[in-house]
């Protein structure tokens, strides 16, 4: 299948960037440690760049992903199914592009089939792609429902985030509890209410379905 990238969803620019090399990201990690006001040398300490370079190639292994590529396998054989497919409450881990800590939450992903449909796992691996990247949570929730409307072309995409940011948990405001809502429309779920309200009804959020 021969799908076309749209800029949207297209590779971030920095994946264009010189990287630099683990040596060189370790000794980053080292002037952090001493800037931070402790001995990088201590015993504690001393594996803790190499650690952190192999902990950031996790974090943040999105960058390496095609999240078009993962959905370009579908299936037509669904005997007609036209009905709403809905995966929910999937774990959410990225990190605030901002303050490079932490977004924990879940998400909620649906979409009405249009004569195709894909494997359940790669909803799931769509999302990963995009939040093992440096993230907002409103960007995040467009590139997932964005990709799943372009590659699957389906009659709507509807994809909810709840998510605690760290950088308001742990730091500055420090107001630990707080979830943020996000959500992104397309296609039946913008412009049917009914179709909406089942799908929010379906994931437990009664109070976003009544603002609309």
């Amino acid at each position: 299948m021969n799908i076309q990238t749209p800029a949207s969803i297209a590779a971030p620019q920095a994946s264009t960037l010189q990287r630099p090399t683990r040596e060189e990201a370790e000794a980053a990690v080292r002037t952090l440690l001493l800037w931070a006001g402790d001995d990088p040398n201590r015993e504690g300490l001393v594996d803790t760049p190499a650690r952190v370079a192999r902990a950031y190639e996790e974090f943040f292994g999105g960058y390496a992903t095609d999240p078009v590529e993962l959905l370009a396998r579908s299936f037509e054989e669904t005997d007609g199914y036209d009905e709403m497919v809905v995966l929910r409450d999937i774990r959410l881990e990225s990190h605030c592009e901002h303050h490079l800590v932490p977004i924990i939450g879940r998400a909620h992903i649906a979409y009405i089939p249009d004569g195709r449909v894909v494997g359940i796992s790669k909803l799931a691996r769509v999302l990963e792609a995009y939040a093992k990247r440096l993230q907002i949570q409103e960007k995040l929730t467009a590139q997932v429902a964005n990709t799943i409307e372009t590659v699957l072309k389906p009659k709507g995409v509807a994809v909810v985030i709840e998510a605690q940011h760290q950088c308001m948990t742990t730091r500055g405001i420090h107001k630990p509890g707080v979830s943020m809502v996000t959500s992104r429309m397309l296609g039946a779920f913008r412009d049917d209410p009914s179709t909406r309200r089942e799908f929010l009804a379906m994931i437990g959020s009664p109070r976003l379905g009544a603002e609309g």
